[in-house]
C-alpha cells in the first residue's frame, strides 16, 4: 500500500523510515472494502513542526500586497477547473460518494475560492474624517495569525476550501487537520495551491487522529480554529481551544427537518425528499433527515417517496449509473443499519428496510435506503443524527405543530418548507428557529458570497463559517485616531509652495 504523509513548508514529509513510536491508520476503498493506503499519523512534535513552518512563513504572508494574495486565487481557480475531475475522482475513490456528487462538491469549493478572490473588496476598512477638530478615525482589518482548520470526512475538497481559502485571504497562515478516513484530496488541494504560488509554509497539512488535533488545539501559536463535525467533539473543541483564549467556530451536528404543507406539489416534494435525504449516502450535515407531515398529506407523500427509492440505483461510485455510493466505513454503515433494526420495537413503522437491500449483503460498506413512517420525537430514530441513508417521517395535524417540533428540537442547521403558499412560507421563516431555511428548496445551502451556519447545538461560537463572516473571524480590527498639526502653525518649513 502507498504510504500518505503529510505537507509542511511547501513539500510533502513522510515519516523517517526509523521514527520511534510512529502510528498510522488505514485508508480504505468504500465501494470494495478493501485497504487502498496506508496514513501517517502525526505525533504532537510533527504538528509542532507544521505550527512553526506556519509561523515562519506568517510575517511575509501578511506582508504581501492584497493584489498578490488575489492572484494566488485567481491561478488557484483556474487550477481547479483544470483538474477538478482528478480531485473528484480522488473524493469517490476513498469517500465513495458517486463521481457526479464529488464534482458538484469541487464546485462548491470554488465558490469559496472565487469569493476570496475578492479579498481587495472584503478587507476594506472604514474611515471618518473630522470627529473633533483636525482628528480623523479609520479602522483596518488584520489577520489572526495561524489558524488550525480541522476538516470532516464527508467533504474532503468543499470544506477545506471553505476554511482555508478566507483564512489565507484575510493573510493568515494554515495548519489544515483533514479527515484520517479520506486525507488525499487535502494534499492534493495543498500541492494545488503552491503551483498557484502560495510560499512554503502557508498553508500545512498533517494527518492523524486525536493526537494531532489535541496538538493544534493546545498550541500557543494557533491563535484560531475551524472546525466542521460532530456536535459532542464540536462542543469539545470549542471548550478547550476557547479556554485557552483562541477564536473558535465549531460548526456540529444537524437533525434537518423538511416540512411538506398539504397545498404542496407532492410529487416536487418527494423528488426533493428523496435527493435530499439519500444523496451521499445521507453523509451531510445538510441532509433532509426528517420529513414533517401536515395535516392529511402523509400517506400520498409516504407512498410517493417509496416510488422513487425503487428505482434508486446503488453502487460504486465510479460507474455511471450510480446514484448513491457506499457509506465511508463497515463501522458506520452498521451503526447506521442499527436505527432501522431498533425503528419497530419503538413504535415506527419500516416502510422501506435497507439493510435487507442485496446491495447491502456484497462486498464494500453498502447500505440500502430505508424509509420509517409513523415516527415519534422520543425515538431514538428521530433524536440522534444518525448520517446515513434513513429518511423518518413524523406526522402533525397543524402549520403550527410543525413550527414547534422543529424549535423543540436541539438542532438548528438547516430546515426546509414545501408550500404554495406564501404567506405560511413568510411566517415560517419567521418563526423558525435554525441558521438556514429553503423555501421549497430542500438543502438551503448558501452561496459563496453568504454564510454558512446553523444555531443552537450545531453551532458553537459567534461567526458561521465562509462569506462574510468568515472574513470577521479571520481578522482583528485595528482603528486608529490621527490628529497632524496644521501645516501653517508649523515652525518646521515643510516646503509647502508659497507665493511670496
Amino acid at each position: 500500500m502507498a504510504l500518505i504523509g503529510h505537507y509542511i513548508n511547501g513539500v510533502h514529509a513522510a515519516p523517517p523510515e526509523a521514527e520511534s513510536g510512529q502510528r498510522y491508520g488505514v485508508v480504505f476503498n468504500p465501494a470494495t472494502g478493501e485497504a487502498q493506503h496506508q496514513l501517517a499519523f502525526a505525533s504532537a512534535a510533527r504538528v509542532a513542526e507544521a505550527i512553526a513552518a506556519a509561523a515562519a512563513a506568517l510575517p511575509g504572508w501578511r506582508a504581501t500586497s492584497l493584489t498578490k494574495r488575489a492572484d494566488v486565487f485567481f491561478k488557484l481557480r483556474h487550477l481547479l477547473v483544470q483538474r477538478r475531475d482528478e480531485l473528484a475522482a480522488v473524493v469517490t475513490s476513498e469517500h465513495g460518494k458517486v463521481l457526479s456528487d464529488a464534482a458538484g462538491e469541487v464546485a462548491r469549493g470554488l465558490e469559496n475560492v472565487e469569493f476570496a478572490a475578492g479579498l481587495i473588496q472584503h478587507l476594506k476598512g472604514d474611515y471618518s474624517e473630522q470627529v473633533a477638530n483636525g482628528v480623523d478615525v479609520h479602522s483596518v482589518k488584520q489577520p489572526v495569525g495561524v489558524v488550525g482548520c480541522i476538516t470532516p470526512f464527508n467533504f474532503p475538497v468543499m470544506v477545506p476550501l471553505w476554511m482555508v481559502s478566507n483564512a489565507i485571504a484575510c493573510g493568515n497562515t494554515v495548519v489544515l487537520k483533514p479527515s484520517e478516513k479520506d486525507p488525499s484530496a487535502a494534499l492534493l488541494l495543498a500541492e494545488l495551491f503552491t503551483e498557484a504560488g502560495l510560499p512554503p509554509g502557508v498553508l500545512n497539512v498533517v494527518n492523524g487522529d486525536k493526537e494531532a488535533v489535541d496538538a493544534i488545539l493546545d498550541s500557543p501559536e494557533v491563535r484560531a480554529v475551524s472546525f466542521v463535525g460532530s456536535t459532542p467533539i464540536a462542543r469539545s473543541i470549542y471548550e478547550r481551544a476557547s479556554a485557552k483564549g483562541k477564536r473558535v467556530q465549531a460548526l456540529g451536528g444537524a437533525k434537518n427537518h423538511m416540512v411538506v404543507l398539504p397545498d404542496a406539489d407532492i410529487e416536487a416534494a418527494a423528488d426533493a425528499a428523496v435527493s435530499a435525504a439519500y444523496g451521499s449516502a445521507g453523509e451531510r450535515c445538510m441532509a433532509v433527515s426528517v420529513l414533517v407531515a401536515v395535516g392529511g398529506v402523509g400517506d400520498a407523500l409516504v407512498a410517493a417517496i417509496q416510488t422513487r427509492i425503487s428505482k434508486l440505483t446503488i453502487g460504486s461510485g465510479t460507474e455511471a449509473a450510480s446514484e448513491m455510493g457506499p457509506l465511508i466505513t463497515a463501522e458506520h454503515r452498521d451503526k447506521v443499519a442499527g436505527y432501522v433494526h431498533r425503528a419497530p420495537a419503538e413504535g415506527a413503522t419500516v416502510v422501506v428496510d435497507g439493510t435487507a437491500d442485496p446491495v447491502a449483503a456484497g462486498p464494500g460498506f453498502f447500505l440500502g435506503v430505508s424509509l420509517l413512517d409513523q415516527v415519534e420525537t422520543g425515538m431514538q430514530a428521530y433524536r440522534d443524527e444518525i448520517f446515513g441513508p434513513v429518511l423518518s417521517v413524523v406526522r402533525v395535524p397543524s402549520f403550527e405543530e410543525a413550527v414547534s417540533l422543529v424549535n423543540e428540537n436541539q438542532y438548528g442547521n438547516g430546515v426546509a418548507i414545501f408550500t404554495r403558499d406564501g404567506g405560511a412560507a413568510r411566517q415560517f421563516e419567521f418563526e423558525i428557529e435554525a441558521g438556514m431555511v429553503g423555501v421549497n428548496v430542500p438543502i438551503p445551502v448558501p452561496v459563496g458570497s453568504f454564510s454558512f451556519g446553523g444555531w443552537k447545538d450545531s453551532l458553537f461560537g459567534d461567526s458561521h463559517i465562509y462569506g462574510p463572516e468568515s472574513i470577521h473571524f479571520y481578522t482583528r480590527s485595528k482603528v486608529v485616531t490621527t490628529r497632524w498639526p496644521d501645516p501653517a502653525s508649523s515652525s518646521v518649513d515643510l516646503g509647502f509652495p508659497s507665493n511670496h
